[in-house]
C-alpha cells in the first residue's frame, strides 16, 4: 500500500468515524484511535495525537453553531475545564510513560463503556428541583431555547461534576479520544442540566482539553502531520453532515451499528493486545 492509499483509506475511515460520533453523541475519537490501531496498525500513542488534532478542528467548528442557538453554558464549560485540562495533561504524560499493552486495555473498556452509554435512553430535558448552593454562588445556572420558548435550568451536584471533569480530561489524555461520553453523563446525570446544554457544552469543552493533551504529544513527537492531516480532513465534514443528518433521523439503529463496531473493536484490541503487545 503506497501513501496514497494509505491516506485516502483513512480518510473514508475518519469520515465514518465522524459521522457515527455526530449521529450518537459519542465524538468521533471514540472510533478513530482503535479504527487506526486495528485496521492501520498504527502505534496507539501516535493514532491518539491524530484524533487529538482532529477532535480539536470539529469541536472549534460546531462549538460556535452551538453557542450562536443559545445551547451552549459558556460559564459552565469554562469552570469545569480546569478539571478537565490538569485531568488530560496527567493523562497525556502517563500515556508517554505506560506500556502500549496497558492503554489498550484501557481503551478497550472505555470502549465497551462508550457502546453501553450509546444504548441507553436520554430525555432531553430533566426536572429540576432546588438551586445547588455553589451553583448559585459561581452563577453557573442558566436558560437554553426549547419549542415553547426560552427555559431557565438549575445546575446540582457541582464538586461530583467536577471531579468526573478531572477523570474524562484523564482518559482523554491518556488515549487521545475526547470522552465527551463522560462529560456528557456528568452534566446530564450528574449535574442533572437539559440534554441538549450538556452536548452542546461537552462539545465546546472537548476542544480545549485536546488541546491541552495535544502539547505534550506533540513535545513527545507523537503527532505525525502525514496521518493527522487525512484524519482531521475526514472527520470535519463527516461530523458536520452527521450533525445535520441528525436533526431528521431517527438514530437508534444506528446506535445499535455503532455499539457492535464499538465492542468489535475492543475485544480485537485486546485479541492483537495480548497475542503480541509491547
Amino acid at each position: 500500500m503506497n501513501i496514497l492509499e494509505f491516506s485516502l483509506l483513512v480518510w473514508i475511515g475518519s469520515f465514518t468515524a465522524g459521522l457515527l460520533g455526530a449521529l450518537t453523541g459519542l465524538g468521533g475519537g471514540v472510533v478513530i484511535v482503535p479504527l487506526l490501531t486495528s485496521v492501520f496498525e498504527v502505534d496507539i500513542r501516535y493514532a491518539a495525537g491524530a484524533s487529538l488534532v482532529s477532535v480539536i478542528a470539529t469541536s472549534s467548528g460546531a462549538a460556535s453553531a452551538y453557542i450562536k442557538e443559545g445551547f451552549t453554558n459558556l460559564r459552565l464549560g469554562m469552570f469545569l475545564e480546569v478539571a478537565t485540562i490538569v485531568g488530560a495533561m496527567v493523562g497525556a504524560m502517563l500515556a508517554t510513560q505506560v506500556s502500549v499493552k496497558v492503554l489498550t486495555i484501557v481503551l478497550a473498556i472505555v470502549l465497551l463503556y462508550s457502546a453501553y452509554l450509546s444504548q441507553q435512553p436520554q430525555s432531553e430535558y430533566n426536572d429540576n428541583e432546588s438551586a445547588d448552593a455553589i451553583a448559585t454562588q459561581l452563577r453557573l445556572n442558566s436558560t437554553c431555547p426549547t419549542a415553547t420558548g426560552t427555559m431557565s435550568y438549575q445546575v446540582h451536584s457541582v464538586p461530583a461534576g467536577f471531579g468526573m471533569m478531572a477523570i474524562a480530561g484523564l482518559f482523554s489524555g491518556m488515549l487521545g479520544i475526547g470522552c465527551g461520553s463522560l462529560k456528557v453523563v456528568a452534566m446530564d446525570r450528574v449535574m442533572r442540566i437539559p440534554f441538549k446544554v450538556s452536548t452542546t457544552t461537552s462539545n465546546f469543552m472537548i476542544g480545549v482539553t485536546a488541546a491541552a493533551s495535544a502539547g505534550v504529544y506533540l513535545v513527545q513527537g507523537y503527532i505525525d502531520p502525514g496521518l493527522s492531516m487525512p484524519v482531521m480532513l475526514g472527520v470535519f465534514p463527516g461530523a458536520l453532515l452527521g450533525a445535520r443528518v441528525l436533526v431528521g433521523t431517527k438514530t437508534q439503529s444506528l446506535r445499535i451499528i455503532f455499539s457492535l463496531v464499538l465492542v468489535a473493536m475492543a475485544f480485537k484490541m485486546v485479541y492483537n493486545s495480548l497475542l503480541g503487545g509491547s
